[in-house]
């Protein structure tokens, strides 16, 4: 039987290349930085929703410039308000800031502030070193799979979104 600090945990059927293979550790990955992600939110006093926000802040694409509200309430599927109401907790928090645009004063840009930064980098520090540890257990050329694998992932994902 295996137990939560067996380093490679039973997986259903004899390939670990399977469906359903693969959607039992999806899975048990997830749950994992969920579980790190709410340890931080607690922390800071926040709620998930707001990391969520903060990572999508942080990791927005540059093609299309800074977060907008709009932005993140449609990546989010949030109303209106509860972006708001995200935003606002981000900012008195001292994470964000709202910084208007100098062309348009209607269009708000979201920007992750250099100490909110650094509270999380001290926070995520040990999930950073972990996955050091393990992508050097690695090639390469099996890192160059595995990181196709988590892109040809987040697009599908991302075609499941409403």
């Amino acid at each position: 039987m295996s137990g939560a600090n067996d380093p490679m945990p039973r997986l259903p059927g004899n390939d670990p290349t399977e469906l359903q293979s693969f959607a039992v550790l999806l899975r048990r990955m997830n749950g994992e930085f969920n579980r790190v992600v709410q340890e931080f939110a607690h922390a800071q006093g926040l709620h998930l929703t707001d990391v969520l926000a903060l990572i999508a802040i942080l990791d927005a694409d540059p093609a299309e410039g800074p977060m907008t509200p709009g932005r993140l309430r449609h990546q989010l599927n949030l109303t209106s308000g509860a972006v708001t109401a995200c935003v606002d907790r981000l900012e008195r928090a001292g994470h964000i800031q709202r910084v208007r645009a100098l062309d348009d004063r209607r269009v708000v840009y979201l920007h992750y502030l250099e100490a909110g930064r650094e509270v999380a980098r001290d926070c995520f520090r040990p999930l950073a070193r972990g996955t050091e540890a393990a992508r050097g257990r690695f090639t390469g050329e099996e890192l160059a799979v595995v990181a196709r694998f988590l892109t040809e992932m987040n697009k599908e994902l991302a075609l499941l979104r409403r």
